[in-house]
């Protein structure tokens, strides 16, 4: 279907809309006529048909937007738990497993391409599990994602064979040593046998030598890890205290020089595990490439495009399910290749770290959850060159920051950032209404408390819209929804003024592995959700919601909206561009809105960026500023608004 074709069809669908609310208002009126005939059950039917049309009407529309549900063909509906825009003006909705261990076993890794233009879907051939992976827009209009998971979570009760991690030693300081999946530990002192799960390279030793005499000093053991598991099921297999592991299968001098050292190896809860493996995935050719992987496994890693175009990998856990260590690196576009920071900075998993004007970085201290409650969950500035990390005071409801959202308020250039809601550590059931607002230009930032949510709402979904608001829509007030406490409200909150107003209600819950996407025509689509439970009672379990909703926010209910088109496909920073505008009502002002990459309710990637502009005999010309670090490399949508804030559709702008 052609993209013409596509919006004849969409001016179809909404006359559509209109002749079926005038039967809707005929129903209304003969329900209210004998609704007192036919007792309450009818009175309830009539208010559901009553509320339908209302909210139908243009005067509601234009005032509080409308929900709409997507129809996606059964084939293509997957556990959403990933989403970004591309340069092509498609989403990939990535699930991976899905969070799902059938699909997990069964290797059903899955991946779906949506053009909102002509409604078309298309299943994307996925090469490994992406659940729980991190990604990022690349300056070349690819989407880098790296990490997923290797295994699934098993809780205390659910595991019956003892494990753990065992470090795997070398002390040969010639070769480094391969030992396959399979490879049996045995115990010096207990005895016991453990079986390893994977394979894993063990570094060669190193031989330290005093830098002033050159005399040789010690050899420093290469080192590898590595998930065991007890040969066979039971308590008595696991053990108590550290113990030295011989490595079965081993020849000549590697049997002395390569053991394995373990402490405890117990039945207790098993966390998800991470993999290595990193992926561009290419919007034109529409299909995921593999690059060099990642030196450490993570799950739930944090991507942030740094300014020179390299990305920043953060936290996750490993490929035993500990946290990684604050081992930090960054991936070169150019290369291909991934290298260690060489400092150390330890977060929870889904840091929310985003580039600043300066080229440092802020951690707004929202977070997805794992790591130690007392490390790493301090907001600040994070100056990647030295290390240093400042300290941002004034935090609400410090001790409720997972599960929050994060969002750059627009214009990027004021560096204003407000936090949304959040929960308590782990399953906890508190959670926060905050809104916590901090100016990182102030010789001294600090958190001041904003405009309140009406309730404590973890997972809440923020989205960047063209008028200059941020549409804050689900979330539930417990831990995944739990207790029936989805929270079935959105609204807009408006920079400026500092408030937020209610806008219609979404008719979908959204807790867990949901997030939002702003779209090209200035709608938003809403995806995900993973309920623990699906009753109020908390006795059935939850159901993982895939259905997508998608917002037509009140600028699209007005008389007319601005039109762009023509113009360069490509901005220099400093440079200009001239475009053809038309559409009725003087146009007011020009942004750039880099495109979403969202997973878990953190998206470090949009920001909309103020372009300075110039009335031309026909258009505009619009300059983007000079600042690479404001104005990361990559793919833009350039949206023009009237004196109302009524966005046109985006035409899309590289900045090289």
């Amino acid at each position: 279907m052609s993209r013409q074709a596509a919006r004849a069809q969409r001016t179809a669908r909404i006359n559509h809309r209109r002749r079926r609310a005038r039967r809707i208002a005929i129903g209304v009126v003969v329900v209210a006529a004998i609704a007192g005939m036919n007792g309450p059950a009818l009175w309830r039917y009539g208010n559901a048909k009553y509320h339908a049309y209302k909210i139908d009407q243009p005067e509601y529309k234009a005032a509080n937007g409308k929900w709409t549900f997507l129809d996606i063909p059964s084939e293509y509906r997957v556990n959403g738990i990933h989403a970004a825009l591309l340069h092509t003006g498609k989403v990939l909705l990535i699930a991976g497993s899905g969070n799902n261990q059938k699909n997990f076993d069964a290797k059903k890794f899955e991946s779906v391409l949506w053009d909102p233009e002509t409604g078309a879907f298309k299943k994307i051939p996925t090469p490994n599990d992406m659940f729980c992976a991190g990604h990022t827009q690349l300056p070349d209009g690819k989407l880098l994602v790296a990490g997923g998971t290797k295994r699934y979570e098993k809780l205390e009760g659910d595991v019956t064979k003892a494990g753990g991690l065992m470090i795997v030693h070398n002390e040969d300081p010639d070769a480094p040593k391969t030992i396959p999946a399979g490879t049996e530990f045995t115990g010096q002192k207990n005895g016991k046998t453990f079986v390893s799960k994977d394979p894993v390279l063990v570094e060669k030793a190193k031989k330290v030598f005093d830098p002033k005499t050159g005399r040789f000093l010690r050899t420093e053991a290469g080192l590898g890890r590595i998930y065991v598991e007890a040969e066979r099921s039971g308590k008595k297999y696991e053990t108590g205290t550290e113990d030295n592991y011989r490595v079965q299968g081993l020849k000549g001098d590697d049997r002395r020089n390569v053991y394995g050292i373990a402490q405890k190896l117990a039945l207790d809860k098993k966390d998800f595990q991470g993999i290595r493996d990193a992926y561009e995935f290419d919007p034109v050719a529409e299909k995921y490439i593999p690059v060099d992987p990642m030196n450490e496994a993570r799950w739930y890693p944090t991507l942030t495009t740094l300014e020179d175009g390299r990305v920043l990998s953060a936290s996750g856990l490993d490929e035993i399910g500990a946290i990684v260590p604050g081992k930090d690196e960054i991936y070169d576009p150019e290369t291909k290749k991934w290298e260690y920071t060489g400092k150390i900075r330890r977060f929870p998993t889904y840091p929310a770290l985003f580039l600043m004007e300066n080229g440092k970085l802020f951690y707004s201290g929202s977070n997805a959850g794992y790591g130690p409650a007392d490390v790493g969950r301090d907001p600040g500035v994070w100056d990647l060159e030295t290390n240093k990390f400042d300290k941002i005071p004034g935090l609400s409801d410090a001790d409720q920051m997972e599960t929050s959202a994060t969002v750059m308020l627009p214009p990027a250039q004021d560096q204003r950032f407000m936090v949304i809601g959040g929960g308590g550590v782990g399953e906890s059931e508190n959670s926060s209404e905050k809104s916590r607002l901090v100016d990182l230009k102030e010789k001294k930032p600090r958190f001041r408390d904003g405009a309140s949510l009406e309730k404590g709402t973890r997972y809440p979904s923020a989205s960047l819209l063209p008028d200059d608001t941020v549409l804050v829509t689900g979330g539930s007030e417990d831990y995944r929804g739990r207790g029936g406490s989805n929270v079935l409200q959105a609204r807009t909150y408006d920079a400026k003024t500092g408030k937020y107003q209610r806008v219609a209600d979404p008719r979908v819950g959204r807790n867990y592995h949901s997030g939002s996407v702003l779209l090209p025509d200035g709608r938003v689509m809403i995806f995900g959700s993973d309920s623990l439970f699906s009753d109020k009672a908390n006795t059935r379990p939850g159901v993982f919601e895939q259905r997508v909703e998608i917002y037509e926010p009140p600028y699209l209910y007005r008389d007319s909206r601005p039109e762009v088109s023509g113009g360069p496909k490509t901005i220099e920073r400093g440079g200009s561009g001239t475009f053809k505008v038309g559409g009725g009502k003087p146009v007011t002002g020009a942004k750039l809105i880099r495109p979403s990459a969202v997973t878990h309710v953190t998206d470090v990637d949009q920001r909309s960026i103020a372009l300075e502009m110039k009335k031309t005999a026909d258009g505009i010309t619009v300059t983007v500023p000079e600042n690479r670090a404001l104005v990361p490399s990559g793919r833009y949508m350039l949206f023009v608004t009237d004196a109302e804030g009524t966005p046109s559709e985006a035409v899309w702008v590289e900045v090289p």
